[in-house]
């Protein structure tokens, strides 16, 4: 009968640790996604009503 420290005692393979890719680590950081989906969004509504305000037509 195989106890759970025989399964445990496997031989483990070797992994070499690779460096985390750069998107990866954007991606797995909350408070920047958070950031990031606060500020975009602001600064195009931003743009968008500037370019809205200029585009009026003025009284002559």
């Amino acid at each position: 009968m195989a106890h759970a420290t025989d399964i445990d005692a496997a031989p483990e393979e070797e992994i070499p640790e690779e460096p985390i890719p750069a998107m990866q680590q954007l991606l797995d950081n909350p408070f920047l996604l958070l950031f990031l989906g606060v500020v975009i969004p602001t600064v195009f509504y931003l743009i968008w009503g500037v370019m809205e305000i200029l585009s009026i037509p003025l009284i002559k």
